[in-house]
């Protein structure tokens, strides 16, 4: 991308890119002050104008509900004392018409009358009772009929509902039959009488139950024929809407109070209206979000009958509680900003461009700086440093023809020239220190072998010789074993010096690891350990060296046997990822420590106490002869994971 986007600037001499990044860098700061400075100017008088007309807005949205408040809490509280007074006085009556039926139980238990006369008795004094202006006093029995009523006698109520849909008679009758003896029972529900009241209005009903006649007397009357004087309260409120409708917030702002379904309840000019589905000029639906939220601030554009176009409106709402109210002040935005847009305007029309020209100039500017100058230099450096590290192979960046990229383009060279030395001499010594081994192996097997080989046998010959309980054929079985390590070490030293090349052939490496964990698995080493096998179906088979690889991956199973201790799991994976096959040995043994990882290669480094470090160093010789890479991963206390790649396909040279 960068040469694309920056060709040009790259491709510039150093003094020609430093003349065109520091040139903007002393202009551009004359014309950043002069946009700055007008920019705070109009910003600090919108947000100083902008916070007093909040501020106003807050101010007497809370004052509108403070006055809704005090004239709610003065007849309120009026009225839940007097409701109080109304509940003592039902109950009181309730209480005297109980004991009026009791006066003629008692009689009828004397014998003085029975017990119909005793009940019509009762009856006719219970009706002669008025409670306020429509009130009196009823009783009926637990299963709703009515023993005494002004109009409804001898009726059955029991199912009757009240203006909300309750059955406020079952609610009766049984609370009445569940009451204490002697309490004095009470309810309030919506009743509208269909011959008098328009609208439901609040009855209360004391009751008290009367359990030898079944009867529940009851002393009833409407909440609002007690209170005294309720037009007053009307007529207050009245005047407390008038003053609120008369205040004006700017120019054309209001104060206005609607329900939670959108009833305008105090308005200018649209009082008990609903407008919960209104909309604004941009089609949202900002009433029913007042509604939903209750309390906050809210902006709509506006359009009213006869103006040209929308304007931005402001409103502070509130939650009047007692009443379930939205209360709002409103204003348009642009009647308290006209001031700041004045000075918007002068400062916009002669700065905007320039501001705009003039961030975009520096903006480009100083990424061309930071791109130009700093990229290539960063980037040498970086390069420098990982070849200070031994990163021989690192290369740097060529994307310009200027000094600097003439600069890489050379040191690119001289790094390749080393690099190449490099290998060249390492592959020499390496080809002189195998040459060297070889011949030292060969002299050297051939010296110790023969020796070994009488050893072993004289070793073998008096094993036999003598029985296990003689004292003497421990030592013999030592020197039968320790021979044939001495052999071993010379046999491993004599595989690593002089491996021959692998004999490719077909190879189904499933079949192959197969016999190999069949084998291991009899191994003393592995007594306890758990082999699991997940071998890939779908893996073709590969050219390699059946032979080769066996060995391989026996000095891998028994070397993550060793790690284990007779205890844990070996998990034999193969997988195929593009155009390899992968073999995974994983060990839930010791495993190695940090320190070792990187030297875990190199022959004749080894861990073990009997180990002769060729193994290893082996194993990897003969995968890279399969053109194969082979990765250990390991974490001390956990495991080790052994990874070989080997090629699918062997391109012929």
């Amino acid at each position: 991308m960068n040469r694309y986007l920056f060709r040009f600037v790259n491709n510039l001499k150093i003094r020609w890119k430093m003349l065109v990044v520091v040139l903007p860098l002393v202009l551009v700061p004359l014309f950043v002050v002069g946009t700055v400075v007008g920019w705070i100017a109009y910003r600090q008088a919108q947000l100083g104008i902008t916070k007093a007309s909040m501020d106003d807005l807050d101010h007497l949205a809370h004052f509108t509900v403070d006055l809704l408040d005090a004239h709610h809490r003065q007849f309120q509280v009026y009225q839940e004392d007097k409701k109080q007074t109304i509940h003592k006085e039902l109950a009181t009556l309730a209480n005297l018409a109980y004991g009026l039926v009791e006066t003629q139980y008692r009689q009828q238990q004397n014998g003085q009358i029975g017990q119909a006369a005793a009940q019509e008795s009762a009856r006719r004094a219970l009706k002669r009772v008025q409670v306020g202006e429509t009130g009196y006093i009823y009783a009926m029995t637990t299963r709703g009929d009515l023993a005494v009523h002004i109009a409804r006698e001898g009726e059955n109520v029991f199912n009757e509902r009240d203006e909300d849909g309750h059955f406020f008679i079952r609610a009766m009758c049984q609370a009445a039959k569940m009451a204490a003896p002697g309490q004095v029972l009470t309810i309030v529900y919506p009743w509208r009488n269909p011959e008098l009241d328009v609208e439901a209005r609040q009855k209360m009903v004391a009751y008290r139950y009367f359990a030898p006649w079944d009867w529940i007397i009851a002393a009833g009357s409407y909440l609002d024929e007690s209170y005294e004087d309720p037009a007053a309260e009307r007529k207050a409120f009245a005047a407390l809407k008038e003053r609120l409708k008369a205040k004006k917030v700017g120019q054309t702002g209001y104060i206005y109070a609607m329900d939670r379904k959108g009833t305008l309840t105090i308005h200018p000019e649209a009082e008990g209206q609903n407008i919960y589905d209104s909309r604004d000029s941009d089609g949202t639906p900002f009433i029913q979000q007042m509604c939903k939220q209750r309390e906050g601030w809210i902006r709509y554009p506006w359009q009213n009958p006869g103006e040209a176009e929308a304007r931005r409106k402001i409103v502070r709402y509130l939650h009047f509680k007692p009443w379930d109210w939205i209360v709002a002040v409103g204003s348009y935005e642009d009647e308290f900003y006209r001031e700041t847009n004045l000075i918007k305007g002068r400062i916009l029309n002669s700065l905007g461009w320039i501001s705009l020209v003039v961030g975009l100039v520096s903006t480009v500017l100083v990424f061309l700086a930071a791109k130009v100058l700093s990229d290539p230099i960063k980037q040498m450096i970086e390069t420098i440093r990982a070849i200070k590290r031994g990163q021989t192979d690192r290369q740097m960046q060529v994307n310009s023809r200027d000094e600097l990229g003439e600069l890489a383009a050379a040191f690119n060279r001289m790094t390749s020239l080393l690099q190449r030395n490099r290998e060249l001499e390492a592959n020499l010594a390496q080809q002189g220190k195998m040459a060297s081994l070889g011949v030292l192996s060969s002299g050297v097997a051939h010296e110790i072998n023969n020796p070994l080989g009488v050893i072993l046998g004289y070793a073998a010959y008096l094993e036999k010789k003598l029985p296990e309980d003689d004292p003497n054929f421990r030592y013999i079985h030592e020197i039968k074993r320790e021979s044939k390590r001495c052999k071993k070490i010379v046999q491993d030293l004599l595989s690593y010096a002089r491996t021959p090349q692998p004999e490719l052939a077909s190879t189904d490496l499933n079949h192959l690891l197969d016999q190999i964990v069949e084998f291991a698995a009899n191994h003393t080493d592995l007594a306890g350990v758990k082999i699991v096998r997940e071998f890939a179906s779908e893996l073709p088979p590969i050219p390699a060296d059946g032979d080769q690889l066996r060995q391989v991956a026996i000095n891998l199973i028994l070397n993550a046997g060793a790690a284990m201790n007779g205890k844990g799991v070996l998990t034999v994976r193969t997988a195929r990822e593009e155009d390899c096959a992968v073999v995974t040995f994983a060990d839930t043994g010791c495993g190695i420590a940090e320190e070792d990882q990187a030297r875990i290669f190199e022959p004749f480094f080894t861990t073990k106490e009997r180990g002769t470090g060729l193994g290893l160093a082996i194993t990897k010789q003969l995968i890279e002869l399969h053109h194969g890479t082979i990765r250990i991963a390991s974490n001390p206390g956990e495991g080790t994971t052994v990874t070989i790649r080997l090629p699918l396909f062997r391109e012929e040279l």
